[in-house]
């Protein structure tokens, strides 16, 4: 029984695929950036009994149901399996699965429910009453979601700006960062990045469930925690004595200032004219009584005003796909997934190190900050990171932006064609140093802001939905869509 496995934008780990070969499949692992034509076309040349699709980033989503209504158009019924970081049972049902009427698609909550998934599609005897079962989920999963969207009353964006976050601007005293423009940290101390990591979403990764350091010792899965962490603790040793792969950041400061719902950034003091500018997207759920429907660009002072922003582009991942290939070749998927696994806690670690180090150091506004690891993961420190494509900024494209102003390719860091990062473990963001600012959640948003967005950012109404498909509180109409686009 053959499996062909797509990574439509995922730059994680094949956990589910070394699951299944353990089980006896054969597997066709693509890769990663796999076009739906490639795998379309593998799957008919190797007659794969089942595709599977991965994505960690959000316009994987998007492109994952560019796949089903392909298979559903060459007339396939194959199953197909979905998973990874970004997906999730109501995405399935209610965004895919449309597209694909005559296969069944079928979301796999982790690698662990992989081999009971595939076997129950598979057995010509339990298929039909499973699919059955899957439909009948999925058409009330559905149901209840059109429901609950109904129920959430949005703000026309005009009134969700007339409510936006409004600083006593005149009270606030910034604080210059020590350097306007961008500087390169070359090959940064693996060793010191170790002190910081964040342990829990390493054991989310290999599927077992827990709050670090608490999961070593739980009843259930204490033991394969521990054993995991041990392996984790051997081959990090080694990565540091063997310079396995190095790590290395971009950061910078420049003069800025919010301007509506975007943010203009300035080469220099004199503000004359903007480098570039930072496009946000805010709330429209209806909000409480005294809470705000928050931008980005709200953190940050308007004209007439000082203030700055920060941006960053981290990686741990110099050297690693090499490492990881080593380990694959050898057959020893573990290590190779383990690889990976530790380059992306340590990317992660660089991130929280080098925001520690530009509030006390390069931008200086909390210099006096005492803060322990565990109070770093908490995030209580001031200021943000937002990362896009993250909830408080969901748009990817962002990062085109970022890249621009910090030219990341400089440290070895590349974007693709849909705004993932290469190598896989890297991290960047921009820096709010406002002591008001905090983390939030855009949410779906309404016709009137996507059509205001696309404007904006230059696009058309049909690239906006693209990009922004996965927060549309609406289903984009083709005809009212191509209309539009023609008047504008």
């Amino acid at each position: 029984m053959a499996t062909v496995k797509g990574d439509v934008h995922d730059i994680g780990k094949n956990i589910v695929g070394v699951v299944l070969q353990c089980n006896n499949y054969e597997v066709i692992d693509l890769g990663v950036m796999v076009p739906a034509a490639k795998i379309l076309e593998t799957a008919k040349k190797e007659n794969c009994d089942i595709i599977g699709l991965s994505g960690l980033i959000t316009p994987s989503l998007d492109e994952m149901c560019h796949v089903a209504a392909e298979m559903e158009r060459q007339n396939f019924d194959l199953p197909l399996l979905i998973g990874g970081a970004t997906t999730s049972r109501v995405h399935t049902a209610v965004k895919i699965n449309p597209n694909y009427r005559r296969g069944q698609t079928v979301y796999v909550t982790d690698a662990s429910r992989a081999v009971g998934v595939a076997g129950a599609l598979m057995g010509q005897a339990s298929r039909p009453k499973y699919v059955g079962e899957v439909r009948e989920e999925y058409a009330r999963i559905a149901t209840a979601h059109a429901r609950s969207q109904e129920d959430k009353q949005r703000l026309p964006l005009a009134t969700a700006r007339s409510n936006a976050f409004k600083p006593d601007w005149a009270k606030f005293a910034p604080i210059k960062p020590q350097f306007i423009g961008s500087r390169v940290i070359e090959d940064y101390s693996i060793e010191e990045l170790i002190a910081t990591i964040d342990w829990s979403p390493f054991f989310s990764t290999w599927e077992l469930a827990g709050k670090f350091p608490a999961i070593l010792d739980d009843k259930i899965v204490g033991e394969a925690a521990r054993s995991l962490f041990d392996d984790a603790q051997t081959m990090l040793k080694q990565i540091v004595e063997q310079r396995w792969f190095k790590a290395a950041a971009v950061l910078g400061f420049w003069p800025a200032n919010g301007s509506g719902d975007d943010i203009a950034v300035f080469a220099d003091e004199t503000r004359s004219a903007p480098l570039a500018t930072l496009h946000t997207l805010r709330q429209q759920l209806t909000r409480r009584e005294g809470r705000a429907n928050v931008a980005l660009a709200d953190f940050v002072a308007p004209n007439g005003h000082e203030d700055h922003v920060g941006a960053f582009i981290v990686t741990a991942g110099i050297g690693e796909d090499a490492v990881a290939d080593r380990f694959k070749n050898a057959n020893d998927d573990y290590s190779s997934i383990m690889v990976k696994a530790l380059a992306d806690r340590l990317a992660e670690s660089f991130a929280e190190r080098l925001h520690q180090r530009v509030r006390k150091e390069f931008w200086g506004y909390a210099a006096d900050e005492t803060l322990s690891n565990a109070d770093l993961i908490a995030e209580k420190y001031r200021g943000i990171r937002p990362a896009p494509g993250y909830p408080a900024q969901p748009d990817h494209t962002e990062k085109g932006t970022l890249f621009k102003l910090l030219d990341g390719e400089r440290i070895g860091v590349k974007l693709t064609e849909s705004f993932a990062m290469w190598p896989g473990a890297s991290v960047c963001g921009l820096y709010f140093g406002h002591p008001e600012s905090y983390y939030f959640g855009v949410g779906k948003i309404e016709r009137d802001q996507v059509e205001d967005y696309a404007k904006r950012k230059g696009w058309s109404l049909a690239e906006g939905e693209r990009w922004l498909a996965p927060i549309l509180n609406y289903t984009p109409n083709a005809r009212a869509r191509g209309t539009q686009d023609a008047a504008a």
